[in-house]
């Protein structure tokens, strides 16, 4: 059984990003003409100089929370797309509603490198449980099991005694799905008396999967791998047998920027996840997913070469109100601007005699003043607020930037 899909998840690093930045020079060369938002996005940018990260850095980002304004204002799919919507294998609509275009390609959505990492082959019968209604989930697993030659059971979402009634008779060898609709599964299985030890391998995604539950799992027999995926790019990091973080897939590119802004956060640092993905159909550049993770550094132990992260680790949206306005990430990310002798920086909210009051805790050291701080709060965010400056690597690295601790209710 071959350990990896091709050769280029083990290029050498330097390869793969040459590589990279000469696709998406091609891609965007040819897609900015057609794709009118992506066009916005690149003006006063020559796309010839893009050859690097630090080249990518200069790009705006897109937000994914702008994608249901974008589309409102210029629909389908808000000027991001290189191809018209009756070119498209599929239209898949997400809550909100946010339209996410599905091409024609092979494994559009990149998910046969995650399953083969998963121990997928061909043969395989996977029960997909990831929904085929409207939504992407179960389109996306399915094209990459295609793309392994495996068979696919569309069980979708629900239908339980049913999918037990397929387990029992059909017999799959691997599981496609939430790790929690998993285990209902294997329990409902057991309590009935229904044999469902066919099922070895599965990959899952969309909520978490805690040591415990995964142990549960391998002494049910199923050994379980995790992916990192969205609706917008498909699979975009996946877990390999050295359950070390998760691989960025082949085909992204993954930064690691300070919540709130497009600046890359320093390696190891929590930050949000943008992704610029290559695929000449819907060509997302510098896409903030509004998602937590963090860089693993070092190589992975199976071999693959990729950038790793340490997988989802919360939301980076934390805007909060306060006083009737709101204040944003990128705001707290200025006042780091305006004063370099800081480290790490969190405004807490909280509620003090029934009004709201803001505190910025500031890493520094003896010679950082309050007051000067104090003022570029006020004047970023027209409020007031205190400042109390903290020891150095006090702050958590957990990319909080903004803390709302005032009571619910």
């Amino acid at each position: 059984m071959s350990e990896h899909f091709d050769r280029y998840e083990t290029r050498q690093i330097k390869a793969r990003e040459t590589a990279f930045f000469r696709d998406l020079r091609a891609v965007l060369k040819i897609s900015r003409a057609r794709a009118a938002a992506l066009r916005g996005q690149l003006k006063g940018v020559d796309v010839d100089a893009i050859k690097s990260r630090a080249d990518l850095a200069l790009v705006p980002v897109v937000r994914k929370s702008d994608l249901k304004a974008m589309q409102a204002d210029n629909p389908p799919f808000g000027g991001l797309a290189a191809v018209r919507a009756m070119q498209l294998k599929r239209i898949l609509v997400s809550p909100g509603p946010i339209f996410e275009p599905e091409g024609f390609g092979k494994d559009w959505w990149g998910a046969a490198r995650a399953l083969h990492a998963a121990g997928l082959r061909k043969g395989d019968l996977m029960l997909n449980a990831f929904s085929y209604h409207l939504t992407p989930g179960g389109h996306i697993m399915e094209s990459g099991a295609h793309a392994l030659s495996c068979t696919v059971i569309p069980a979708g979402v629900g239908n339980t005694e049913q999918q037990l009634e397929a387990i029992q008779y059909l017999k799959p060898t691997a599981y496609c799905g939430t790790p929690d609709f998993l285990k209902v599964l294997l329990d409902r299985a057991r309590a009935a008396g229904i044999d469902a030890s066919s099922i070895k391998r599965a990959l899952v995604s969309g909520a978490a999967l805690p040591n415990s539950l995964r142990a549960e799992f391998e002494k049910a027999g199923v050994s379980v791998s995790q992916c990192y995926a969205s609706a917008d790019l498909g699979v975009i990091a996946y877990e390999s047998e050295a359950r070390e973080g998760m691989i960025v897939n082949e085909g992204c590119l993954v930064e690691i920027v300070k919540p709130g802004t497009g600046d890359p956060a320093p390696e190891g640092e929590v930050g949000e996840v943008v992704v610029t993905r290559l695929n000449a159909d819907y060509p997302l550049l510098r896409f903030a997913t509004g998602d937590l993770s963090a860089v693993l550094p070092g190589k992975s132990p199976c071999g693959r070469t990729n950038m790793r992260i340490r997988g989802w680790l919360g939301r980076a949206d934390q805007t909060t109100k306060v006083k009737g306005m709101f204040v944003h990430p990128s705001q707290v990310a200025e006042i780091a601007k305006r004063h370099p002798e800081l480290g790490r920086l969190r405004l807490v909210v909280k509620r003090e005699k029934e009004q709201d009051v803001m505190v910025l805790h500031a890493e520094g050291n003896g010679a950082c003043k309050a007051d000067p701080i104090a003022e570029t709060l006020q004047a970023i965010t027209k409020l007031r607020g205190k400042v109390e400056i903290v020891k150095t690597g006090s702050l958590p690295n957990d990319g909080k930037i903004i803390a709302d601790e005032r009571p619910v209710g």
